[in-house]
């Protein structure tokens, strides 16, 4: 059961929603003066200007003479039966004497839907918020969008503090279907009321949001991809927090850094906090592509998109020097360029050579065993048969020596 709280709070929604629908559909603020706005399938009944009821008139449509089927003129006014887009136009309307006496623009079109309304706080100190249309009205359409701070679940009746008003999801021309919330905080939650107002009517949708829930970083900026220095198997990375995101010690970011060579198909991940990173397994000679994608510390919210790619080349070229090399892996593997662990969601960063020697290695393994097996199978069906072939003829020996003793016997013996 709704507290007291709740139902005031829905009510003030309701109310603001309502105020803000009348202070937009008053007349005049939809277009030129003389428009009437009808619904699709209706009755509508166009009045005609400075014309009293009992006179007698006539009616025509954009000049003409034509009407919409089964129109009536009945007492000053037109009558039409379910209007359809067929209908709109403007209805001109004369006395017996043929002067006009006023006109009327007819448009016709639908009530607003439910808009569709979801929010992104591209970081912890606003939220925004987005929409969608559900029903294609026809006709001019404006949109209000309010919050209100919602009450931390739990709280003691009593000592809750006055329910918060209502405040203005700030619109930006520029941006159609969107508002913003500023100076939102971060672990609080909000109710959003969207409104959709056209001449016919108004509709709302209501979203309750947690900021820390819907918290989606822009893509980090700037990245680059360079050689390193005698070293023909790595790739130097850096990237720059994304300017939409404040810098502080209490909101820290987290990456995800992918990286491939350009003629594969699949990607080595690695995480780190750190806004720079140093690939150790790249192709010699091959052309690289680097993406990254950023998140709340935290964990709060979800991953941004990926970056725009970057691509690099690793160095050409091998290490000849001894002193060379061994100064180039001290620099390259001191615990600031070490790239970290490869979260347990994302595929472990690759070490191409070893896993194709693997995967070969079991594919001949694998062979073996079934010509192993097939050539057991031939020595058992071999031997099963040898075996046959020798009772057959121990068979054929024992017959033939019992022929021979049977003939050897005397005749008087064998009567």
């Amino acid at each position: 059961m709704l507290s007291i709280t709740g139902w005031v709070s829905r009510v003030v929604v309701l109310f603001a929603s309502v105020l803000a629908t009348a202070s937009i559909a008053m007349p005049g603020e939809w277009g030129e003066e003389g428009v009437t706005y009808g619904e699709l399938g209706s009755d509508m009944a166009l009045t005609c200007p400075g014309a009293s009821p009992s006179s007698t008139m006539e009616w025509q449509r954009d000049g003409r003479s034509g009407l919409p089927k089964d129109s009536s003129a009945q007492q000053g006014q037109l009558l039409l039966p379910h209007v359809e887009l067929s209908s709109e136009g403007t209805y001109s309307c004369y006395d017996g004497s043929g002067l006009l006496l006023g006109s009327v623009a007819l448009r016709v079109g639908r009530l607003p839907g439910l808009p569709s309304v979801s929010c992104r706080a591209s970081n912890y100190e606003n939220f925004s918020c987005f929409w969608t249309p559900s029903v294609e009205t026809l006709l001019p359409t404006r949109y209000v969008a309010t919050y209100q701070k919602k009450q931390p679940a739990g709280t003691d009746q009593q000592s809750r503090p006055p329910v918060n008003g209502v405040g203005l999801c700030v619109q930006d021309p520029a941006l159609p279907l969107s508002c913003t919330v500023s100076k939102s905080q971060f672990w609080s939650s909000y109710r959003v009321n969207v409104t959709e107002v056209n001449p016919l009517g108004s509709s709302f949708s209501l979203l309750d949001i947690t900021v820390q829930t819907i918290t989606k970083p822009d893509p980090p900026e700037g990245l680059r991809v360079e050689p390193v220095p005698l070293a023909p198997k790595r790739l130097r990375v850096s990237w720059e927090y994304p300017s939409t995101w404040p810098k502080e010690p209490s909101f820290q970011l987290r990456f995800r850094l992918r990286y491939r060579p350009v003629l594969y198909d699949s990607w080595s991940v690695v995480e780190t906090a750190k806004v720079s990173e140093v690939i150790t397994d790249a192709f010699m000679g091959l052309e690289h592509m680097v993406q990254v994608s950023a998140r709340d510390f935290l964990d709060a919210g979800s991953w941004s998109d990926w970056s725009p790619e970057a691509r690099g080349w690793p160095a050409a070229g091998q290490i000849d020097e001894p002193g060379e090399a061994a100064t180039a892996i001290t620099e390259l593997e001191t615990p600031a360029e070490e790239p970290s662990p490869a979260p347990k969601d994302e595929p472990v960063a690759g070490h191409g050579d070893s896993m194709e020697k693997v995967a070969v290695l079991v594919s001949l393994g694998v062979f073996a065993f079934f010509v192993l097996v097939a050539l057991l199978l031939f020595a058992l069906l071999v031997w099963i048969r040898a075996k046959k072939l020798s009772k057959e003829a121990d068979k054929n020996c024992d017959l033939l020596a019992a022929a021979t003793h049977l003939k050897a016997l005397p005749r008087a013996q064998l009567l």
